[in-house]
């Protein structure tokens, strides 16, 4: 199968494509490498150890350019899209509210007009995120949530995507799969996330902020069982449809913390704040949908995940 994997030099992006390329597919990938949300030499450095696998390129080019979307879909031929390419991140999104709108939004709409012009794309997985949800009161969070009150425009921009996916699957027959991300954290993490502050923190003794005192759950995923949701999402033409991909086993920030301090053997420095207006107290993925339909089934306990995470950034992280 020859893979389309957008944002493939951001942090779960780089793991899908090394992933689809170790099974045998032709996988381009493509990416900006802009610094926006962090510095862009992360970027580069992971694409250079996606380049040793001869069935896989990678194009240096912005989902927001339409007429190169519609450019690349027609040279490469594509039969699946991974979109993971997004503007990320919360606080930012709150700073910059027209330029995520036009990223997370207009972008992905670009990419399914080029989906569409090209023909051959049998299947269109679109990375969301569990922001979408809001403060909603059904806990665990389940799909079938209408989500029309989101915190901030990362959520929004998302969400009106997933809404548009709807439109494109109703109206040209675009398979077009929703796969909600959780707190997806490990190697190659990104640097402005709570795990890899967390690391900084205690070995740098940089300054964290702890919402709350840590009395906040975040459902934390694995980035090896959050790309293994994606690879069935794309090998599962299915129609339209919402799946979350998390663990479905929240976890107190502040035991989060104390897994950190404890492998590093010395405190981070945090300093207690109220949570942020765009942030949530809870967030727990009710994940028997993606069981049903993907066979999907998590297998990383967040302490075994902490650990690979921690020995990474050991042994690796500048």
């Amino acid at each position: 199968m020859k893979v389309l994997v957008t944002g493939a030099a951001g942090f779960i992006g780089s793991h899908l494509a090394a992933k689809l390329a170790q099974r045998g597919d032709d996988v381009v990938g493509l990416d900006n490498f802009n610094d926006i949300v962090y510095d862009s030499e992360r970027k580069y450095g992971r694409a250079q150890t996606l380049a040793p696998f001869a069935n896989f390129k990678m194009i240096q080019a912005d989902i927001t350019d339409r007429e190169r979307m519609l450019t690349i879909f027609a040279e490469e031929k594509f039969e699946a899209v991974a979109h993971l390419a997004a503007l990320a991140g919360v606080r930012n999104a709150v700073k910059y509210p027209a330029l995520y709108v036009q990223v997370d939004l207009n972008g992905t709409q670009n990419l399914m007009d080029a989906a569409l012009a090209a023909g051959g794309v049998q299947n269109f997985v679109f990375a969301s995120t569990s922001s979408v949800y809001g403060n909603t009161q059904v806990v665990p969070f389940v799909e079938t949530d209408p989500c029309d009150r989101v915190l901030q425009p990362y959520a929004a921009a998302k969400r009106g995507a997933e809404i548009l996916g709807h439109s494109y699957h109703h109206l040209f027959g675009l398979n077009f799969t929703v796969v909600r991300f959780f707190t997806v954290y490990g190697p190659s993490g990104r640097p402005d996330m709570m795990a890899y502050l967390l690391a900084e923190s205690v070995t740098k003794g940089i300054q964290v902020p702890l919402y709350e005192g840590g009395q906040m759950y975040r459902d934390w995923t694995y980035v090896d069982d959050t790309t293994d949701g994606v690879v069935a999402a794309l090998d599962r033409p299915l129609g339209y449809e919402i799946i979350n991909l998390g663990r479905g086993e929240p976890t107190l920030l502040r035991d989060f913390v104390t897994m950190i301090e404890t492998l590093a053997g010395r405190q981070a420095n945090l300093i207690n704040k109220p949570k942020p207006a765009a942030d949530f107290v809870l967030n727990q993925a009710d994940i028997s949908k993606a069981r049903r339909l993907l066979g999907y089934d998590p297998k990383v306990s967040v302490a075994e995940g902490v650990q690979r995470f921690w020995e990474w950034y050991a042994a690796k992280a500048p």
